[in-house]
Parts: structure tokens; C-alpha cells; sequence
């Protein structure tokens, strides 16, 4: 049950059209249900804005068929996530409206889609992080955000994710799946941190205790960023020397001051 459910309930109570005590038995499971194996929290949805998410890994195909009929049956949606093609089958046998992304492993069950806001940008360092990224695409998807992805983007070739800073910029939250190596969130975040003061972007990073920066001190970063991008658009488009190892390290010494 969701906020929308208990207001249109409570309303229909005041009204009479509901008898006390068929609303007390609609409430009685509202906090939870427990199932023996799992405590089924029937409130996350007006705590959070949307019902508990099944995780599915780890556990038995009956399992998890019992906790999703009993999450359905008041009122979804339904999210599960890290879904065998056999768990899927089975959900898909529990309710013709389930659809199965394969490859994020995800089945999505909704009476009907939510409107869209928003903007997300999903980015991964390499192809074969697509998986986890289509995942979080899904789920954001689902609970009402709307989406896009920049895939392959590694900092093995830097200029690819350089080339989409004016993207980076738009975009009002940056998921990133960093790959191995991990690194892809820092040069992200350096990418589409730097800017205008007035950029509601920027301004977000400094809200807390921290002191925000002054104007002169977003000019300083902001020259440093541009002469480092200058420097490696040269190295980049220039023939490789000896030498290029020691000019790498200089450069991002100067830049970093």
C-alpha cells in the first residue's frame, strides 16, 4: 500500500463506504507480513515513495515467488533484481504484465508507467560494465527518473569521456560504473565539477559545512582544467617521444599546483 492507497482508504472510512472493520483488516499487515523466511515490509512505500525491491540472488525460486505475490497483492509495482531466466518464467507465470530485462536481470511488474522527470546519465568505463549499468537504468526507470547512458567511455581513452563534458554538465545526477580499475568516477567528476559559479552543478558540491569557493578561486581551477585539456589534446594529437613520460608527470604536477 502506497500513500495514494491509505488517503483514498481513510477517505472512504470517514465516508461510510467502508466498514471499520474491513479497514482495520486492510491495515492489519500494513508495517509487515512475515512469510517464516522473510518479513515482507508492506510500509516501505509510504516511508520511501516505493515498495521494498526483491533481491533475488541467494534465494529459492518459491521464495521468491511468495514474496512477490504477497507484495502484488498490495498494489505494487514490483522490482526484482539479479533474475535467472528460470525465476523469470516463474514471475512472468505469476503476472502477464511482467517484463524481463535480461540483461540487467531485472523483472519489472507496474499496473501502469510513471511519468518521467528528471535527468540521469548512466556512464561506464567499459562494455562489459553495461550489465551493472543496465540495472541501475532499469530501476531509476521505474521509480520515475528519466534516463540515459554513455557506455565506454574508460579513461584509457580519455578524450571519449572528455568529448562529453557538455552532457556530464546537463545532467542532474551521474551514475558511474568505474570498472576495474575503479577510476572512471574521479575523472568524471573532474570533468563535469569545473565550471561557472552560477551553475546549479557546481553549487551542489559545496552545500554542507565546507566553505563554498570563492569567484577567484573557480577562476584558478578553471584555467588549470583548460590548460591541462589543451596540453593533452597536444600529446594526444602529437607524435610519441621519450620524453613523453616526464612531460606527463610535469604536466599534471603544474596542473595540480
Amino acid at each position: 500500500m502506497d500513500s495514494v492507497r491509505l488517503k483514498r482508504l481513510l477517505r472512504n472510512l470517514q465516508a461510510g463506504t467502508v466498514g471499520l472493520a474491513a479497514a482495520v483488516e486492510r491495515l492489519r499487515t500494513l508495517p509487515y507480513e512475515d512469510l517464516g523466511f522473510a518479513s515482507v515490509d508492506h510500509h516501505r512505500s509510504i516511508r520511501q515513495g516505493f515498495p521494498e525491491v526483491v533481491f533475488c540472488e541467494g534465494k529459492t525460486r518459491a521464495q521468491i515467488v511468495a514474496i512477490a505475490r504477497d507484495l502484488l497483492k498490495k498494489g505494487g509495482p514490483l522490482l526484482a533484481t539479479r533474475v535467472e531466466p528460470d525465476v523469470a518464467a516463474a514471475l512472468g507465470r505469476l503476472d502477464r504484465r511482467a517484463v524481463y530485462h535480461d540483461l540487467a536481470r531485472v523483472v519489472v511488474i507496474q499496473r501502469r508507467k510513471p511519468e518521467l522527470r528528471g535527468d540521469i546519465l548512466v556512464v561506464t568505463a567499459g562494455t562489459a560494465d553495461i550489465p551493472v549499468a543496465e540495472e541501475a537504468k532499469v530501476t531509476a526507470e521505474v521509480m520515475g527518473s528519466r534516463v540515459e547512458s554513455l557506455y565506454d567511455v574508460g579513461v584509457a581513452g580519455i578524450h571519449r569521456v572528455l568529448g562529453q563534458q557538455d552532457r556530464l554538465l546537463r545532467a542532474r545526477v551521474l551514475v558511474v560504473v568505474a570498472g576495474m580499475d575503479g577510476v572512471l568516477s574521479s575523472a568524471v567528476g573532474g570533468s563535469s565539477g569545473g565550471g561557472s559559479p552560477d551553475q546549479p552543478g557546481v553549487r551542489r558540491q559545496f552545500r554542507g559545512t565546507c566553505r563554498p569557493p570563492d569567484d577567484a578561486e573557480f577562476v584558478r581551477v578553471r584555467r588549470r582544467r583548460d590548460e591541462y585539456r589543451q596540453w593533452l589534446r597536444r600529446r594526444l594529437s602529437g607524435p610519441p617521444d621519450q620524453y613523453a613520460g616526464r612531460e606527463m608527470r610535469q604536466g599534471v604536477n603544474g596542473v595540480r599546483g
